[in-house]
């Protein structure tokens, strides 16, 4: 495994060559094809998982049946950590959606880190405290807002995630399809398709194919975060 690959991951970034090269020896790579099912909520989970590349969908299921979008993970991403931590089911479902590299930790290996290594676990709360944060955002977004920031405030955290910054425009390569991108924003298909419209006519973003570029960042970062 590259070493340069596990030392760009954020969890490890402060770790020495030596530590690095541990980490890599007692973990194993391995590519999922896209739509793979890795993890099932409420199934006993004993490893957790980082993305070398690729991208993956994390979601549960509502009581209605509808799925609901926590968030779409890239690389450097880390999932399955909670399982590991606390010895429960898993909380949510993660599924690849294009072809993923992920590097896979078993518990007694990933704990093992955190004894060994008190940095990983720095990072680690770090990692925790802002995904913390991010759900208090998304919660504040789907209760107070109107479908317009519903919808907006929902590519701000895609962009936030995975998105490109170039002369104060950002570019989010792929954006999710559109029930995909429902399901986050916990509206419709309908009401995407529309409100992508109305913040183009609005000059707010710029749509090509499955390209989405935020023409003004701070600007749509101001009137919607």
């Amino acid at each position: 495994m590259d070493l340069d690959v596990l030392r760009s991951i954020p969890l490890f970034s402060e770790l020495t060559d030596e530590e690095i090269k541990k980490i890599s020896e007692t973990s194993v790579a391995q590519v999922y094809k896209k739509d793979n099912m890795v993890l099932i909520e409420e199934e006993v989970g004993s490893t957790m998982f980082i993305i070398l590349n690729g991208r993956v969908k994390i979601s549960r299921i509502s009581d209605e049946g509808r799925e609901v979008i926590l968030s779409i993970l890239v690389d450097g991403d880390f999932f399955g950590e909670m399982s590991i931590l606390d010895g429960q089911t898993r909380s949510a479902n993660a599924v690849t959606l294009e072809d993923t590299e992920l590097l896979i930790v078993r518990r007694e290996n990933f704990l093992r880190m955190l004894h060994d290594h008190p940095q990983i676990a720095i990072n680690l709360l770090k990692e925790l405290a802002h995904r913390l944060r991010r759900s208090d955002s998304q919660i504040k977004s789907l209760s107070l807002q109107n479908a317009l920031g519903r919808v907006a405030s929902t590519i701000l955290r895609i962009a936030d995630d995975s998105g490109t910054i170039k002369q104060g425009k950002v570019e989010i390569a792929s954006l999710p399809p559109q029930q995909d991108l429902a399901n986050m924003a916990g509206t419709s298909r309908e009401t995407i398709s529309r409100v992508i419209k109305s913040l183009s006519q609005l000059g707010y973003v710029k749509k090509e194919g499955s390209k989405l570029i935020i023409l003004e960042y701070d600007r749509f970062q101001q009137d919607f975060s």
